[in-house]
Parts: C-alpha cells; sequence; structure tokens
C-alpha cells in the first residue's frame, strides 16, 4: 500500500465551506460506516510553514500537499483537509489543519484559528502540536498563542474529552529532551492556569481534559534520513491507538462511525454560527437522528419483505391461521434489528 490508497479531500475551504459532497464520498471510499466504534481521528496544527503536512505524510502515508521551500514560505494548506492514514488499524482519519500565524489571512487569522482548534478539538482522539524546538522557555513563542486558543476553547465543549494532546518539538538541538520536556510541560501548565475558565472547571485540572505526550525529531531538512527513521518509530504509536493503553486508549463520547458524516457537519455548523458547543446535547442529537434513519431503513425493509408480502395477501383473501405468531415472528426479526 502506498500513498496512492490514501483518499485525500478538503473537508472545509478556505472561506469556511462545508464540502458535504466530498465527506460522503470520503466515509464511503474507507467504509467508515463498517467500523461502528473502533475508528481514530488525530488533526494536528501548528503555526504556518512549520512542516505540519510533511510529518502527516510520513506518520501516516497520507499525500497533503507539502511548502515548496524554494518557492518560499507560503500558505500550502488551505482550510481544512482531511485523508485516511494508509496501513493503520483501527481506521484513523487524519486531519490537516491551515497554518496559523500566516500572513495571507491577515486580521482574520485567528477568527478561523480558533473555528478550526474548536473543532479539531470536538472531533479528534489525538491533536498534535507542531511546534520549533527554539520556541521552548519563550515567552512570546509561535505555540503560546496557539496553546492558549486551545485551552480557550476547550473550555467551550463543556464536558472534558480526554484528548491527547502530542507535542512534536521540531528541529531537535544537542539539548537532551529529558531536560526539554519539563520546560514545555511547565509553559503548559502556566498557560493552563491563566485561562480563565468557567465556574463548573473552575478548579479541574488540566489531566481531566488532556493527555500530554511529548516527543522530539531532528531537522527535516538537514538531517533528513534521521528524521524519516525517527518517525518511522512514532508511526507505531497509532497502530491499535484506542485500544487500552494506546495513544488515545482513555478517550471518552466517542460518536459511531454511522454518525460521523452528520456529527462533524453538525459541529461545524454550530462553530460558524458562534453558538456554545455542548458536545453531549450533541451526542444527543446525533443518536436521535440516526435511531430515525435506521428505523425508517427497517420499515422500507419490512414494506418488501416476502414473509410480509405473502400474510398481506393472505389476509385479504380469508381468514388466516396462526396470524398472531407469523406476525410477531416477522416483527421480532425487523425489530431485533
Amino acid at each position: 500500500m502506498g500513498k496512492e490508497d490514501c483518499c485525500s479531500t478538503q473537508l472545509i475551504d478556505v472561506n469556511g465551506e462545508f464540502n458535504f459532497k466530498g465527506l460522503e464520498n470520503f466515509v464511503s471510499s474507507v467504509k467508515l460506516h463498517r467500523c461502528g466504534l473502533s475508528y481514530a481521528v488525530v488533526a494536528i496544527m501548528g503555526p504556518q510553514s512549520s512542516g505540519k503536512s510533511t510529518l502527516l505524510n510520513h506518520l501516516f502515508y497520507t499525500n497533503f500537499r507539502e511548502m515548496d521551500a524554494f518557492r518560499g514560505r507560503n500558505q500550502t494548506t488551505k482550510g481544512i483537509w482531511i485523508a485516511n492514514a494508509v496501513g493503520i488499524k483501527p481506521l484513523t482519519i487524519v486531519m490537516d489543519l491551515e497554518g496559523t500565524d500566516g500572513r495571507e489571512r491577515g486580521e482574520d487569522d485567528t477568527t478561523f484559528e480558533k473555528q478550526s482548534a474548536l473543532f479539531a478539538l470536538a472531533v479528534a482522539d489525538v491533536v498534535l502540536i507542531n511546534m520549533w524546538c527554539h520556541d521552548i522557555g519563550r515567552e512570546q513563542a509561535a505555540n503560546k498563542p496557539l496553546l492558549k486558543t486551545v485551552f480557550q476553547v476547550m473550555m467551550r465543549l463543556f464536558s472534558p474529552r480526554k484528548t491527547t494532546l502530542l507535542f512534536f518539538i521540531r528541529d531537535k538541538t544537542k539539548t537532551p529532551l529529558e531536560y526539554l520536556e519539563p520546560i514545555l510541560r511547565e509553559d503548559i501548565q502556566k498557560i493552563w492556569d491563566a485561562v480563565r475558565k468557567p465556574q463548573a472547571h473552575k478548579d479541574t485540572q488540566l489531566c481531566e481534559f488532556f493527555n500530554v505526550e511529548v516527543t522530539a525529531v531532528p531537522s527535516y531538512e538537514e538531517k533528513e534520513e534521521q528524521f524519516k527513521d525517527q518517525v518511522a518509530q512514532l508511526r507505531q504509536l497509532f497502530f491499535h491507538s484506542i485500544s487500552p493503553g494506546g495513544l488515545a486508549g482513555d478517550r471518552r463520547g466517542v460518536v459511531p462511525a454511522s454518525g460521523f458524516s452528520y456529527s462533524v457537519q453538525q459541529i461545524w455548523k454550530v462553530i460558524k454560527e458562534n453558538k456554545d458547543l455542548d458536545l453531549p446535547a450533541h451526542k444527543v442529537m446525533v443518536a436521535t437522528v440516526r435511531c430515525e434513519e435506521i428505523a425508517n431503513e427497517k420499515f422500507s425493509s419490512l414494506m418488501i419483505n416476502e414473509d410480509w408480502l405473502a400474510l398481506e395477501h393472505e389476509v385479504q383473501e380469508d381468514a388466516v391461521r396462526n396470524f398472531g405468531r407469523r406476525l410477531s415472528s416477522i416483527l421480532d426479526n425487523f425489530l431485533s434489528e
């Protein structure tokens, strides 16, 4: 299997318009409806031109468009794209978010940045935070506003989903990871403590909302082979990621695969309309819609069932022996489905 097996699709365009048809084709192509609860969603966020798409392509064998360094540091990923991870079980949906702090959007940047961050947190089990090694310990670093945004929007979900935040430290220097990680975790905790929280979560600890994991890789441009080797090792983390002890083993509030398409559409609609996203109520809504769809499907099947049609015909002719038993048998069969 290779990158040609990846179904890369733009889910949300630069104007925030949702690609309904594209998602429908994607879900059909990857056979998502067969998965039940056995699927995972991974998203990545980080500054523009920080190598997010390159990282995803090496981790998941996707084919997201990568920046051409010889053409300058311009915006590559526009809007939000999705693809399926090739060769990883369970089925893993990968979301590539438009980079933050890009000059193309200008003043509109923070609006879409917050919307896409909220969307990723509402949908993904694992969120990769792509950041540069030299930003660790800096007060005015590119990852600080991003983290603040992540924590602020998470507060709007009301119910902790236990998302895993996996920090990818890029362009690792000679400083060992065991020295960098405590500094980064301290910075994360400070940002969490400083974020204004609703009364219900005033004393909620960071660990109730997030699992925080940290890893580091060398420069792709300067040490390409080392980068590829280490990313290949990190790829193993995403196999069986939702099993107990896995990267997202303690996730909560999973939407069944059959409701995924409807769920993400409604989440984006609510975000675009600037309404508070109450995830538990949203789950009830998704369940209600799916139950109605399933009931209608089964009723339609009943209407063309051979036993039902035969019984219906016999009733028109005369009294039917064992009518109650035969009717109950047919109905029980369909209701059990």
